[in-house]
């Protein structure tokens, strides 16, 4: 007995003295990791554009034209999270130039509108409404500005970093600032009229920028310019790529996640004439899986109305896409299933840690393993459609190549995927016409290294 006892005690040892892979660089801060986790939060456009019908506005429409009737804040703050929102980014400034808030930069501003008879700052009521529903706050402030006479001067940089100033430091705690890529072109500047190009990378003091902002808000997420924390995908569509790493590309130096932004309806600010354009819940669940199922973060445009408010369609539409997203995703039928290896590092980290519903435990393979099978059997024979795959992306993303496998009654069949089986990452979600099934197979063809599963469901 005494001598099981001391083998069962050296194997634990052993188990827990084994190594853990080596980090497969870049891999993400704390705060990346932490942005990543959120996968879906809005956008709001609400402005000058709004009352004038427009998705660009000129810069020559006055302050008064801002008027909304009955604006609250703790309605959008509401429908987001009924949504399953996690933040919301707020446009303070657009191209126009007219910021939501009562800046001392410039007279565009709220503070020359009728609303509240002057005294209104949406950007702090949308702040402090978060607050109450457990949101997180970020700000859009375009760095184009069509109206200001001084644009493409020296002058205008000053102006733009005493708004960046006021923003990150009267508002917070802010979990992104959005810098828009839309820089220099025609518009009003103070009456000019005229056409101004700049130098976007060197015309704004970018490090400035940053400074400032990370100055008040250290883990908030740069996007934009040239110290960008996370990065655009590259369209307005709602999806990523299906090979999608977080340092860009394979041999990328540096970790900077996706985010896929794309509009509820056609456009970005409110046009009364799409109201019979909002997005379908078919149309944005493809959009879910497309961004979120592709290891990027999705960051949903919701055009405020003109009474100030959500529109009533945009909002359950919203609620009905969230519901369905999380009904589909509710049954994790690999949670009882009995799991297998062809390779483990140890018992520390043995193939059962892919689901045991701990994201800092994880399956990995040896050193020279860089592939691997990790197989599910079940009890009695289940129908699936979805498998999800999460790296533990604290060591780095390193998943090249994946493909699946079903077996029924003895018979082995390979299962065709609607998405593509490349990259992992944070979240690989991979969708496939219903199969019945008693065991599942994942075979992991091509990695940067070990591999590192730290979560498996399927559904």
């Amino acid at each position: 007995m005494k001598r099981i006892i001391l083998s069962a005690i050296i194997a634990l040892t052993l188990a827990s003295c084994t190594k853990a892979p080596s980090p497969i660089y870049p891999v993400p801060t704390d705060a990346q990791l932490e942005w990543q986790e959120l996968e879906t939060y809005a956008f709001i456009h609400f402005g000058l554009n709004t009352f004038n019908d427009l998705e660009w506005g000129y810069g020559d429409t006055p302050a008064t034209t801002f008027n909304p009737t009955d604006l609250d804040c703790d309605q959008w703050a509401a429908t987001l999270k009924n949504a399953g929102m996690k933040g919301v980014i707020l446009t303070a400034k657009h191209h126009d130039g007219f910021c939501l808030w009562p800046t001392k930069s410039t007279d565009y501003n709220i503070s020359k509108s009728p609303y509240k008879n002057g005294e209104g700052d949406v950007v702090k009521e949308l702040s402090e409404a978060c607050k109450i529903y457990g949101l997180k706050f970020g700000i859009y402030c375009s760095p184009w500005d069509r109206h200001n006479s001084f644009y493409a001067f020296p002058e205008y940089v000053e102006t733009y970093h005493q708004q960046i100033q006021e923003l990150t430091n009267n508002y917070g705690p802010l979990f992104e600032f959005w810098f828009d890529g839309a820089n220099g072109g025609d518009g009003y500047y103070g009456g000019a009229c005229e056409t101004r190009q700049i130098d976007h990378n060197k015309y704004y003091d970018y490090q400035r920028a940053k400074d400032t902002v990370l100055a008040h808000n250290p883990t908030a997420m740069i996007f934009g310019g040239p110290f960008q924390a996370v990065r655009w995908i590259g369209n307005e569509k709602g999806y990523s790529e299906p090979t999608n790493w977080c340092n860009e590309t394979e041999n990328g130096t540096e970790w900077v996640p996706a985010e896929v932004d794309v509009s509820i309806r056609p456009g970005w600010f409110y046009h009364e004439n799409e109201d019979d354009k909002v997005k379908t819940v078919n149309e944005l669940c493809d959009i879910y899986y497309n961004s979120v199922g592709h290891n990027s973060n999705l960051l949903l445009n919701f055009p405020v109305a003109l009474n100030g408010k959500i529109h009533p369609i945009d909002s359950i539409r919203a609620i009905e896409f969230y519901n369905t997203i999380t009904n589909e995703l509710s049954n994790n039928k690999l949670y009882d299933a009995k799991v297998k290896a062809d390779n483990e590092r140890g018992r520390r980290f043995s193939a059962s840690k892919v689901n045991d519903n701990n994201s800092e435990t994880y399956w990995a393979t040896d050193d020279d393993y860089p592939y691997g099978t990790i197989s599910f059997s079940f009890e009695k024979a289940v129908t699936l459609s979805k498998v999800m795959i999460q790296e533990y992306v604290k060591l780095g993303q390193r998943v090249k190549s994946f493909y699946l496998e079903g077996c029924k009654d003895g018979k082995w069949f390979r299962i065709n995927t609607f998405d593509e089986t490349t990259t992992v990452g944070y979240k690989r979600i991979v969708r496939f016409n219903p199969v019945e099934l008693d065991k599942l197979v994942i075979n992991f063809e091509e990695s940067r290294g070990p591999l590192c599963i730290s979560n498996i469901e399927a559904y």
